[in-house]
């Protein structure tokens, strides 16, 4: 369901109904100095401009905000942030989220919220995903969360959260007749086993959650010191949670008479294809709808794990937030690649917060074009970690 931002243009109380902005009795901060105006004053701006819409996907280790308008067939990207908070953390050994982790993500919500004031009128979907879902006191998170930052968080299961994403990423299919469509994220990592029309629709065939994210995967393999070790038995452990679906969905003579395709949207794969491509900086625009080659990815792998902990953080496209997480998302990767042993795959620097967008403008009457969906983004929208 979409829902309406709450804000007004006075500054005075509103709250959330079903895409409306509405008065309610929810008492939130005035306007930021500078945004507060007249309602005619807005209504004027307002009207000037295609309205805008926006998407956060609070995930297990990020929180993601895109705000965009619609642009021809696609949409222009406004505003965007993010920030690590690892939501996740503990989750999967204790089975709540813990105080840290809410106190993080919170806060990333209000910078959200900040943002999003700039924008009155706009329309928001804000989903959390596996962190929340697996959480024992996730109903107490999502109330804490509205009551402080005024947004309201629709924890999808699994088949949405594939579903979005795999919305995000269809216009980079090709041809032919079948895709796996892989997201891992931070508290699971998510495969889609898809048929692709001649006409270009997909349906998804079967969707695997498997409770294996980059975070949660780097906790439990904690203990093992050797890094050669500890990535193996990561990437064991993957492999064996695939077989029996791969089984189920893909034998091997399809694979063999080229007619699965593959693509992969997560921030280890866009790392991978960054590092491969040489990139002296991660530059998104390079980046997705790339090809990455099963070899170029073995050859970045065994680049990683020879690199030492403080070379991995001053990488340009990998980063301090990212460096401990890369052993176990290289192996969730490399898993993958053993199951469907494809020569390339596409990279995709796209998924949730574009598949919300894709489906916000939609429903208000908006014909977007997939293959448009983010071909107009801004070259320098700032991007706060």
């Amino acid at each position: 369901m979409a829902h309406g931002f709450p804000h007004n243009a006075s500054g005075g109380s509103v709250r959330l109904d079903s895409g409306n902005v509405v008065p309610g009795d929810r008492a939130l901060k005035a306007p930021l100095q500078g945004q507060a105006g007249s309602t005619a004053g807005h209504a004027r701006h307002l009207s000037s401009h295609p309205p805008l819409f926006g998407a956060i996907d609070l995930g297990s280790s990020n929180c993601r905000l895109l705000v965009a308008r619609p642009c021809n067939s696609g949409f222009k990207v406004v505003d965007a942030f993010s920030r690590v908070v690892r939501l996740g953390e503990g989750v999967r050994e204790k089975g709540y989220l813990c105080q840290g982790a809410m106190d993080r993500a919170i806060e990333a919500l209000r910078i959200c919220a900040k943002k999003l004031r700039k924008h009155p009128g706009i329309k928001l979907r804000a989903v959390a995903t596996e962190a929340c879902r697996s959480a024992d006191n996730r109903d107490e998170f999502i109330r804490q969360v509205e009551a402080e930052t005024g947004i309201t968080l629709d924890i999808i299961n699994p088949e949405e959260e594939s579903r979005l994403a795999l919305q995000a990423c269809s216009a980079l299919l090709d041809e032919r007749p079948y895709g796996i469509v892989f997201d891992i994220g931070g508290g699971s990592t998510e495969i889609c086993w898809i048929k692709v029309a001649k006409t270009g629709e997909t349906s998804c065939i079967e969707t695997l959650s498997m409770p294996c994210g980059v975070l949660c995967l780097t906790e439990r393999y904690a203990g093992v010191e050797n890094r050669r070790d500890r990535f193996e038995a990561m990437r064991s452990e993957i492999r064996e949670r695939l077989e029996d679906f791969a089984q189920r969905n893909c034998c091997s003579d399809i694979l063999d008479d080229n007619k699965v395709q593959m693509i992969g949207t997560s921030g280890t794969v866009t790392t991978f294809c960054g590092i491969a491509l040489g990139l002296e900086r991660y530059e998104r625009h390079k980046v997705d709808g790339s090809d990455l080659r099963f070899d170029d990815a073995e050859r970045v792998t065994e680049l990683l794990l020879r690199m030492e902990a403080d070379k991995r953080k001053g990488h340009p496209c990998i980063g301090n937030q990212r460096a401990e997480l890369m052993d176990a998302g290289a192996a969730i990767f490399a898993a993958i690649r053993d199951i469907w042993p494809l020569a390339t795959l596409k990279v995709a620097d796209r998924g949730l917060r574009e598949g919300i967008l894709v489906d916000l403008m939609r429903a208000d009457g908006h014909a977007i074009d997939p293959c448009e969906a983010r071909r107009h983004t801004g070259d320098r929208i700032p991007v706060s970690v």
